[in-house]
């Protein structure tokens, strides 16, 4: 009988990384600098490997080989086949990261015969003053914003809203964006690794990609770039719903049996914070606070048990 998944993470130094991932994650393994940890990714060279139960040593990709639809959902490997369709990571900027673009689905298929990239930004915490960028605060086109660049006045035209725990932002292909020097956040995205910069803050060392931004950049005043939710506990509170993904905000503060008959996908949870166990036919597994686990589509039916009260990200496909 298939299980709750864990993998071992992915940690990526950065340029503009800390050392705020690695007190989350309490791993004498992590690098200097970590800007990233992949929790779970089905992205080609850097796939997730399960680190738990009869499965452990397997990757992601060869799981799904052996089980198909009963690890992703019918609709999920019908359309996604054998690569995992959401790319799940922790974020710390010390730095800023690059103003960037991601293309769409189109696009990046015909360019690079791959997924586009919309993604969502949970703010997991946020230093004073921390800020982020998303979308222009007024209409713009390509020349006026290689003049700003220029001129460095880039930001001037920007979106850059400051950040509070527990706030989102979603960041669909086509909006210019950056996150903000003392941010960690939660992000959960297509499984793509395609990114567009356009401006780096003066970082010499890597290449920018005006040219191929161009055609993909949305260049109208973005006004809705936080994205509002319920908070109510005891049930999943949607986030946001769309092709890509479904995310909800679940905290747990009582024994909650989760009912999952319905729904023809895995489910995906990241603890924010506390600790449960998931029980589930005769057995159970615990996930604590900065874990990711992955329940299988074949597990239609958990009971969440908090030890303390338990906020958790739930994320899962609705095709």
């Amino acid at each position: 009988m298939l299980y709750p998944l864990k993998f071992k993470p992915i940690y990526k130094s950065k340029v503009w990384g800390g050392d705020r991932i690695k007190k989350i994650k309490n791993d004498k393994n992590i690098p200097e600098k970590c800007g990233e940890s992949w929790e779970i990714s089905g992205v080609q060279n850097d796939i997730s490997v399960v680190s738990n139960g009869f499965l452990k040593g397997n990757t992601i990709e060869e799981v799904i080989d052996i089980y198909m639809s009963e690890i992703v959902g019918e609709k999920v490997f019908e359309k996604f086949g054998y690569e995992f369709p959401i790319l799940v990571k922790i974020i710390e900027a010390k730095e800023n990261l690059s103003v960037q673009v991601h293309p769409d689905d189109a696009i990046a298929e015909e360019r690079h015969h791959a997924r586009g990239k919309s993604e969502i930004w949970y703010i997991l915490d946020s230093e004073k003053d921390a800020k982020l960028i998303s979308g222009f605060n007024k209409d713009t086109s390509f020349n006026k914003m290689l003049k700003a660049i220029e001129e460095k006045k880039l930001e001037n035209i920007l979106n850059q809203p400051v950040t509070k725990p527990s706030e989102v932002y979603y960041m669909p292909a086509g909006r210019v964006h950056s996150l903000g020097h003392g941010n960690l956040i939660l992000e959960i995205q297509e499984t793509s690794d395609i990114t567009y910069r356009i401006y780096d803050y003066g970082r010499t060392d890597r290449e920018l990609h005006l040219n191929l931004a161009e055609e993909v950049i949305y260049y109208k005043k973005t006004e809705d770039f936080k994205t509002d939710y319920e908070r109510k506990p005891d049930k999943s509170n949607q986030i946001i719903k769309n092709k890509h993904f479904t995310i909800n905000f679940l905290p747990v503060m009582n024994s909650l049996e989760k009912d999952y008959y319905k729904l023809d996908s895995f489910v995906v949870y990241y603890c924010i914070n506390g600790e449960l166990i998931i029980k589930y036919a005769d057995d159970n597994t615990v996930i604590k606070a900065g874990e990711t686990i992955l329940l299988p589509a074949s597990l239609k039916n958990v009971v969440l048990i908090p030890k303390i009260y338990t906020e958790l990200i739930e994320v899962y496909l609705e095709l």
